[in-house]
């Protein structure tokens, strides 16, 4: 099992940075996330505990469920179906308060389940690290355009 973690600061509240991500249709707003929708909604909020999300990357399609929803601290998911196939155990993204704005920390543990899955996994590593910090920057751009001087 492979473990990733993305790191940023965003200038903007917490709780704009927790919408923004826990709402993944944002993240069409990144040239690499092709479409982007919730499936099921979740308890208490759209992409609460057990909402259902599908997303299309340019590396490959994604079937998630949201497995805790803490406003606007974290929030899980499990990858439950995906191609390429991988086997997936944890994804998570949390939320701090820090000078400057908000840390954001994505984290994901997958493993590739095709021939040579150790191999591919690792070269997988940062194709998904770029994936990630490329939402992260639709993020930092819409959140603080209306911030700029």
């Amino acid at each position: 099992m492979e473990t990733l973690t993305v790191r940023r600061v965003i200038a903007a509240p917490i709780v704009d940075v927790f919408d923004w991500c826990a709402t993944t249709s944002n993240y069409t707003r990144s040239p690499l996330v092709l479409r982007a929708r919730l499936a099921r909604q979740g308890a208490g909020a759209p992409y609460g505990v057990g909402a259902v999300r599908l997303h299309t990357w340019a590396i490959g399609w994604f079937r998630e469920r949201v497995t805790a929803y803490n406003p606007p601290y974290d929030f899980d998911y499990t990858v439950e179906r995906c191609f390429p196939p991988a086997r997936h155990e944890l994804g998570r993204m949390t939320f701090a308060e820090v000078a400057g704005g908000t840390e954001v920390v994505w984290t994901t543990a997958f493993r590739a389940r095709v021939p040579f899955g150790a191999a591919v996994t690792r070269l997988a590593r940062p194709v998904i690290a770029h994936v990630f910090a490329r939402i992260l920057d639709a993020a930092e751009a819409a959140l603080t355009e209306d911030r700029r001087p």
